[in-house]
C-alpha cells in the first residue's frame, strides 16, 4: 500500500457552479497532488454570472466538520476562503490554534467578481483579531488589502499597496502576497512581503476575460505547495505559474465569467490521435 499524498483540509463555501469556493479548491489540489479535506462554511445559490443568495452554516456544524476529519487524518496545510459569521471565525481560529506548526493559507474573501458582498465590517475586525496572526500567508487582491488595512481613525485615507501590506503584517501575519490584477498595469504583478519588505514580485501576462475563481486557486495551489514541504517564496512562485496556465487553458461554460481548467496539464498527457491537439 502506497503513502497517501500531502493533506490539504479547506474552509470554504460550496459554489454550485463549480468555479470557486470548495469545488475550487479540490479541483486545484487534486491538481497539484494532495488530497483534499473540506469543511463547508456556507451554501450560495449562484453561476458564472454572479452570487444570489448566500446560507451561512452554523459555527458548530463547521467546528464539528473539523475536529471530525482531523481527528482522523493528519494534515499538512489548512487553507481558509470565505467564512460566512463572526462565530465562523471564531470555531475556526480555536481549531487551528491547537495545530500551530501547520501552515495556514488565508485567502480573505471579501466579494465576488461581481461585487457581492461576502464580509462585513465585523467579519473584518474578526479575522484581523482571530486569524491574521495564526496565518502564514494572507492573500487579497489590491482592493481587498486596501480595504483589510483601514481602521476606524482613517478610513477615508488611499493607501497604497506597500502601506497596506504593512499594516496587514502588523496584526501578525507571516506574510502578505498582494495581487495585481485589478491594478491598471499592463501585466498582472503579484508581491509577496514580510516584516522586512518586498520578498519577491511576479509580473504574468493579462490574459483576456474575466474570470471566476482565480483567487480560490492561486490560495489553495499555496496551500498545495507548503503541503508538499516547499519555502514560501518557491510556493508562491510555483502557485502563480500554476493558476497562469490554468487561467489560459480556461473555458467559459455558461453567460458568465471564465473558469479555470485545473487539469490544463491533463490535456497534455493524452495522446495527440485521441485528443487532436496537445492542450494547453
Amino acid at each position: 500500500m502506497s503513502l497517501p499524498p500531502p493533506i490539504v483540509l479547506s474552509f470554504a463555501a460550496s459554489d454550485p457552479s463549480g468555479g470557486a469556493g470548495v469545488q475550487a479548491d479540490i479541483l486545484t489540489l487534486a491538481g497539484m497532488g494532495c488530497h483534499p479535506l473540506t469543511v463547508l462554511t456556507a451554501l450560495t445559490v449562484q453561476d458564472t454570472t454572479g452570487v444570489e443568495d448566500i446560507f451561512v452554516m452554523d459555527a458548530e456544524w463547521v467546528a464539528d466538520q473539523a475536529r471530525t476529519v482531523l481527528q482522523d487524518m493528519p494534515v499538512q496545510a489548512f487553507k481558509i476562503g470565505m467564512l460566512g459569521s463572526v462565530e465562523i471565525i471564531a470555531a475556526i481560529a480555536e481549531i487551528i490554534s491547537d495545530y500551530p506548526d501547520i501552515p495556514v493559507v488565508l485567502d480573505p474573501v471579501l466579494a465576488s467578481g461581481r461585487g457581492d458582498t461576502f464580509a462585513n465590517e465585523e467579519i473584518i475586525a474578526a479575522m484581523r483579531e482571530m486569524l491574521f496572526h495564526q496565518a502564514t500567508i494572507i492573500t487579497p487582491n489590491s482592493i481587498e488589502a486596501r480595504r483589510l488595512a483601514l481602521d476606524d481613525e482613517d478610513d477615508q485615507e488611499i493607501l497604497n499597496l506597500k502601506q497596506s501590506a504593512d499594516r496587514l503584517l502588523q496584526w501578525g501575519c507571516s506574510y502578505v502576497l498582494i495581487k495585481g490584477a485589478h491594478e491598471n498595469t499592463p501585466k498582472v504583478v503579484n508581491i509577496l512581503y514580510d516584516v522586512n519588505g518586498m520578498v519577491r514580485s511576479d509580473s504574468w501576462q493579462r490574459l483576456p476575460g474575466s474570470f471566476h475563481g482565480s483567487g480560490c486557486t492561486l490560495s489553495s495551489a499555496i496551500a498545495a505547495s507548503l503541503a508538499r514541504g516547499m519555502s514560501i517564496a518557491d510556493s508562491v512562485y510555483e502557485a502563480q505559474e500554476f493558476t497562469w496556465l490554468t487561467l489560459k487553458a480556461g473555458f467559459r461554460p455558461g453567460m458568465g465569467q471564465h473558469i479555470p481548467d485545473r487539469f490544463f496539464w491533463a490535456e497534455d498527457e493524452k495522446p495527440e490521435e485521441d485528443s487532436g491537439s496537445t492542450g494547453g
